[in-house]
């Protein structure tokens, strides 16, 4: 009886979708003239390069020598981008991310819109068509995915989010304390089309005129690392997305001792009231109308404000003072541009005056006027009339006045000194500047959260999601390449360059992976990753069911 092994391998398929792959060693062998079959061993659970490397150690059993001594057998080609795909996967296993999205289909199309958002930002669209020139199936153990998938796959996100987000802070703090200090901030992001669930109008923080909105709040831990976001209506202030952030932290993540930071505009008397409740402290500034009560109270005097922190406590709040030199003094040369702007608006409207005999001076002082009070300088400045001319009358006085403030900031807050120094509660707060480069970053730097390709709720809500793990991963790597000069996308783009050789050895295919030139090494080093010496050759072919419209095929052809 002569027997013969091999590795039988068979796939369940439900609706196009592959929902498992079953492989096992078995044996053939004929008895009293039949052939049969026999079981040896399930090998389901090894990985693709393992079985792979069975099928071949089989192939070539007689003479294992043979195996290099194939050049004439073997036929190679430039296969599939690597590089920034190893980096960033080894970077969300680090970080904790690929626990927390979980080892299903939806779990392993997030983590890849997560790595697309970072290598070359776009739609769902242009997500299918990256994968199909980077190694996404081949390392994800993805099988093929077109832009509906994506698209379910954020509805998924959504419903999945506060999971997600509390498996993610449990693993990051599965071995230390957690954080008492918390930054939260709240920025807007315009769209470009009407038909968006979420969209509104309301305060736009980027200037853009006639524009609906989304209203996106971010809360990060004291290092500026993403905790949560949440997506709100357009036209929701500030201060009401404040509570939802709250009760995040109390309830999703049962934290006990909490300090908020937010500005100014964030934290008010309502929103303190609901931190007390929750029995939560909180650190943020008050506004300049309310220094010149405090000052005209006899709280605080203006000599105690110095570029050194100095602190007075008063009913059980403490009061943090400083006086930024560097603020102040671009202040005051904003202020004096200011003033430039109106002479040279005067000096125009003087002579349209002056040409033109029938132009009245009462619509040109108007328009002073207007512009007076569009620059805030009405305390100081105001329009005089001589003939049939214009002058700036500029109250010295006044102007001193408005310059006495200027660089100057108050902190509060009311944990104890035992608690928190004057010094390290005005650190706190200037952290916040941290969230604010998470923004840039977010919404028009690397990640480019605009425009959102999405209409439906769920979906601008998975969207956002995204981009927030995306910048977890984002805010690691500016870490580890901190030495490098180069911008995080400058790094990606050059480790997008590394590309495996794909090498079939007769019916068997497997990517062989080259060395780097010396800046891609050198970030991998950086990354504290390592690349492998060879992938799996899975030949899962990834396509957009959207084509090319038929004009941009003809074009091409042309």
């Amino acid at each position: 009886m002569v027997a013969t092994m091999y590795v039988d391998t068979s796939k369940t398929i439900k609706n196009g979708k592959v929902l498992y792959t079953r492989s096992l060693l078995r044996e053939s062998y004929r008895e009293k003239g039949k052939v049969k079959h026999r079981t040896i061993a399930n090998i389901s659970k090894c990985s693709d390069k393992e079985i792979h490397a069975i099928k071949l150690a089989l192939k070539h059993k007689n003479d294992l020598t043979s195996l290099g001594s194939l050049k004439g057998n073997i036929k190679t080609k430039q296969g599939l981008s690597i590089g920034a795909i190893i980096v960033l996967k080894v970077l969300a296993d680090r970080l904790h991310i690929t626990k927390a999205l979980g080892n299903s289909t939806h779990g392993k199309l997030a983590l890849w819109q997560v790595m697309a958002r970072i290598i070359d930002q776009g739609s769902r669209l242009s997500a299918v068509r990256l994968a199909g020139t980077h190694a996404a199936c081949d390392l994800l153990n993805l099988d093929s995915f077109n832009e509906d998938d994506l698209y379910e796959n954020l509805d998924w996100l959504c419903e999945q989010q506060e999971k997600i987000e509390k498996q993610l802070f449990r693993l990051r703090y599965k071995s230390s304390k957690p954080p008492r200090l918390f930054l939260y901030d709240v920025t807007s992001s315009y769209l470009e089309g009407m038909n968006n669930e979420l969209a509104d109008w309301g305060y736009n923080r980027d200037g853009k005129k006639g524009k609906l909105q989304i209203v996106i709040g971010l809360l990060t831990d004291g290092e500026g690392l993403p905790v949560s976001v949440e997506v709100f209506r357009g036209n929701t202030h500030d201060t009401k997305t404040f509570l939802n952030q709250v009760k995040k932290l109390a309830g999703r993540f049962e934290i006990e001792e909490v300090t908020v930071v937010g500005d100014r505009g964030m934290i008010k008397s309502a929103q303190i009231k609901e931190l007390k409740e929750e029995h939560f402290s909180y650190i943020s500034a008050i506004t300049k109308p309310q220094i010149e009560k405090l000052i005209k109270k006899g709280v605080i005097q203006l000599d105690l404000f110095s570029e050194q922190v100095c602190e007075v406590e008063n009913d059980g709040i403490r009061y943090i003072l400083r006086r930024n030199p560097v603020r102040a003094e671009e202040i005051a040369k904003t202020r004096e541009e200011k003033i430039k702007k109106v002479q040279t608006e005067i000096k125009k409207q003087n002579e349209y005056l002056a040409k033109r005999k029938r132009a009245k001076l009462s619509v040109a002082k108007l328009k002073i006027e207007q512009l007076i009070t569009k620059l805030k300088i009405t305390n100081f400045t105001k329009v005089d009339t001589e003939r049939r001319g214009l002058s700036l009358h500029i109250d010295e006085n006044q102007k001193e006045e408005a310059k006495v403030l200027d660089g100057c900031y108050v902190i509060r807050t009311e944990l104890k000194k035992t608690e928190i120094s004057a010094e390290m509660a005005h650190q706190r707060y200037k952290d916040l500047a941290q969230v604010e480069y998470g923004f840039r970053t977010i919404k028009t730097g690397l990640l480019e959260t605009r425009p959102v390709y999405v209409r439906k709720e769920k979906r601008t809500r998975g969207h956002v999601f995204v981009v927030m793990l995306s910048y977890i991963i984002v805010h690691g790597l500016q870490k580890l390449w901190a030495e490098m000069d180069l911008t995080v996308q400058e790094a990606i783009n050059e480790l997008s360059t590394i590309t495996c050789n794909e090498i079939k050895l007769g019916g068997t295919s497997f990517h062989q992976i080259p060395q780097p030139r010396d800046l891609g090494a050198t970030l991998i080093r950086l990354a504290n990753v390592s690349l492998p010496v060879a992938l799996p050759c899975r030949n899962v072919k990834v396509a957009t069911r959207k084509k090319l419209p038929e004009r941009r095929i003809r074009f091409r052809k042309q």
